[in-house]
């Protein structure tokens, strides 16, 4: 790892659909100046077909998705980028193929009840998941374990304090002038891996949406 490299952290932002991790991280970049990246960018055309049709993925579905995520991750810390993406990342097994990406990579898991988390969804337009998919999502999530490095954050604040709550956590430094102002670099759609979807938690900051 080069002197570039070994300061290097992404932030995943993670769960279920309709959870806010879009708004977080958009929060999050114009904060930090990082790369962001959506995982929906990341998913074949297959695996939108079958969410948008009211199928739930398998796993076997999955791996290549969380894999080309990673490696982005990784790509972004050969560049000596910290970056931000957002990923449902439900199981365990999930963010275990994300956190080999190089770099240190830390989760936020934003959760709220689950009429909240309806209520969103149903008020969304054009996106490809069906709130009919959040019950089996549900069934899926894992949450953060005691060994992972992360924070879970119910998300019943504005955006803002959601937002202050992550940076503070990991001790983040919000983007200076001096910053290069390289945001969209290495995008999704730039990448030869794109597609099209903490230390244990010391607490659980609240607050977002989506």
């Amino acid at each position: 790892m080069t002197e570039g490299e070994a300061g290097v952290q992404h932030l995943v932002i993670m769960g279920v659909s309709g959870s806010g991790k879009t708004t977080l991280a958009t929060l999050l970049q114009e904060r930090l100046g990082w790369p962001y990246a959506e995982a929906d960018e990341f998913h074949p055309q297959a695996n939108i077909d079958k969410m948008t049709a009211g199928t739930p993925l398998e796993d076997e579905d999955r791996w290549p998705w969380l894999e080309a995520i990673r490696d982005w991750l990784t790509a972004q810390t050969h560049a000596g980028l910290s970056s931000i993406v957002t990923c449902s990342a439900l199981k365990g097994s999930y963010r275990d193929v994300l956190r080999a990406a190089e770099g240190r990579v830390h989760f936020v898991h934003l959760t709220a009840p689950v009429e909240v988390i309806e209520r969103r969804m149903g008020g969304r337009k054009g996106h490809f998941m069906p709130p009919t998919l959040l019950p089996s999502q549900l069934q899926t999530l894992q949450p953060l374990g005691d060994d992972e490095d992360g924070i879970t954050i119910v998300v019943d604040v504005p955006p803002d304090v959601v937002a202050d709550r992550t940076v503070e956590a990991f001790g983040l430094r919000a983007a200076t002038a001096s910053d290069p102002a390289d945001s969209s670099a290495d995008s999704p759609a730039d990448s030869d891996s794109a597609g099209s979807d903490a230390g244990a938690t010391t607490g659980t900051p609240t607050g977002a949406t989506d």
